[in-house]
C-alpha cells in the first residue's frame, strides 16, 4: 500500500522513497510512499521527478500508485520532487471549486454534479436547467468576498458512518478525508488544496452553457485568473487601439460597426444578384435559338452558388430560355428554364440523374442533380438531350 504523502501536507514539494516494484522495464514505478498526486476526483495528475527522471503519469491503482516515467529508473532509493508551479495551480483550482459549489448552494439551493480541471480552465455542472448573467455575477461577487475573508481549509480524518455536515453524501465507508472551509463546506475529497480561502487569489466566472438540461459554468482561479484578464486587457487594448477609441467607448463602436458590416453585406448580396442577373440577360441576348426555337446557353463551372443561381435566373427570365451548368468537380448540373419551354427542370433532372445512378430534384424552373463520377457524361447527355 503506498502511503500518500500529499493526504497530510499538500504543500510537500520534496521526498524521498523505496522503490517497491518496478515494471515495463523501469518505466512503471511503485513506491512505498508518494507526495504525486494521481488523476483522480477531477484533478489532474502531478508532474515532476523520481531520480532525476521526468514523471509523464500518476495512476491510482486503488491501494498503490503508479509513476509513469519518461524513460527507465533502476535506483532502488530516490527522491522525487513536484513540479510546484502545476501543484499550486491545481490547488487554487479545486479549493475555488469547493467554496464555488458551497456558494451555490448557500445563495441559490443549487447542487453541483460534477468538476472537471481543465488544462487552461476548470468547469462545473449544475443542476438547474437555467442561470442568468445576474446570478453569475452574484455568485462570483459572493464568492470573492469568502476568499477575501481568508478563511481557514482544514483536512480532517473521520468515520464514515459518523461523519456530519457534508454538503453531498458520500458512498464510502471507514475512515474518509474531509476538506473543511471554515463556516461554509464540508465535503468528502481526496485533493490536495491550499490552507486558506485568501491562497485562491480570486475566482472569476467567465461562461455559461446548457449542456443535457444542466449548465456548465467555466472559471478560473488564482494564477490563471490574472494570466487571462491580462490577456483580455491586452487583446481590447489592441482593438480599442485599432478603433482609435478608449476601452469603455469599444464596446459601443463594435456593436455599431457589427450593424454596418451586416447592412454592407445584405447591400452587397443585392447588387451582386443583380449583376449576375444582369449578366444572364446579355447571354441571352448572345445566345442562338435551335431548331426546337429555345435559347440555351451551357457553361462549365467551377462551384454551384448563389451567383450561379442568380445568371441562371436572369438568362430564364427571358422567353424559351435554357440554362445548363455543369460542376465536374462535384459531378453536379444546375438547369433552369424558362415557364413556355415546356420542360419540368425538377422532374427532368430527377429521371436523368436516377438513370445514371444519382439523384436530382427541384421545382419547375430551377433544379440540382448529381451523379457518381464515372456517370457523369451519361447524365449530361440526358439532360442535353432532354432539352435540346
Amino acid at each position: 500500500m503506498t502511503d500518500r504523502l500529499y493526504y497530510r501536507d499538500a504543500r510537500l514539494r520534496e521526498f524521498t522513497a523505496q522503490v517497491v516494484e518496478s515494471l515495463d522495464g523501469g518505466r512503471r514505478i511503485y513506491l512505498d510512499r508518494t507526495a504525486f498526486y494521481p488523476t483522480s476526483g477531477g484533478q489532474p495528475h502531478d508532474t515532476g521527478t523520481l531520480g532525476g527522471v521526468a514523471v509523464t503519469s500518476v495512476i491510482d491503482e486503488g491501494d498503490r500508485i503508479a509513476h509513469l516515467l519518461s524513460e527507465p529508473l533502476t535506483a532502488r532509493s530516490v527522491t522525487g520532487q513536484l513540479d510546484w508551479p502545476r501543484r499550486f495551480d491545481h490547488m487554487q483550482q479545486h479549493t475555488g471549486q469547493h467554496l464555488l459549489s458551497a456558494v451555490l448552494e448557500q445563495v441559490f439551493q443549487i447542487p453541483t454534479v460534477s468538476f472537471h480541471l481543465g488544462a487552461e480552465s476548470s468547469t462545473i455542472d449544475i443542476q438547474t436547467p437555467s442561470f442568468s448573467p445576474q446570478q453569475m455575477r452574484e455568485l462570483e461577487r459572493r464568492a470573492n468576498e469568502v476568499i477575501w475573508e481568508n478563511r481557514r481549509v482544514s483536512v480532517s480524518f473521520e468515520d464514515a458512518a459518523q461523519v456530519q455536515g457534508l454538503r453531498k453524501a458520500t458512498e464510502r465507508q471507514g475512515l474518509i478525508r474531509i476538506v473543511t472551509i471554515e463556516d461554509l463546506d464540508r465535503s468528502a475529497c481526496g485533493g490536495t488544496h491550499v490552507e486558506a480561502t485568501g491562497m485562491i487569489g480570486a475566482l472569476v466566472l467567465r461562461r455559461l452553457d446548457r449542456i443535457r438540461g444542466m449548465v456548465r459554468l467555466e472559471f478560473l482561479c488564482g494564477a490563471r485568473a490574472l494570466a487571462r484578464a491580462r490577456a483580455d486587457f491586452e487583446t481590447l487594448s489592441e482593438v480599442a487601439k485599432s478603433l482609435s477609441a478608449s476601452l469603455d467607448e469599444t464596446p459601443a463602436l463594435v456593436v455599431g460597426l457589427n450593424t454596418r458590416v451586416r447592412e454592407l453585406e445584405k447591400a452587397y448580396r443585392k447588387l451582386e444578384f443583380e449583376l449576375a442577373s444582369a449578366r444572364g440577360k446579355q447571354l441571352y441576348q448572345s445566345a442562338e435559338a435551335g431548331s426546337s426555337g429555345r435559347r440555351r446557353s451551357i457553361q462549365s463551372v467551377d462551384a454551384i452558388d448563389e451567383s450561379l443561381r442568380a445568371l441562371a435566373q436572369g438568362f430564364t427570365s427571358e422567353p424559351c430560355a435554357v440554362f445548363l451548368a455543369c460542376c465536374e468537380n462535384s459531378s453536379a448540373l444546375l438547369l433552369a428554364v424558362s415557364k413556355d419551354t415546356g420542360l419540368h427542370a425538377g422532374e427532368l433532372l430527377k429521371t436523368a440523374a436516377a438513370g445514371a445512378g444519382g439523384r436530382g430534384g427541384g421545382n419547375a424552373q430551377l433544379a440540382q442533380g448529381s451523379a457518381p463520377p464515372d456517370c457523369f457524361a451519361d447524365f449530361l447527355k440526358a439532360v442535353l438531350e432532354a432539352t435540346a
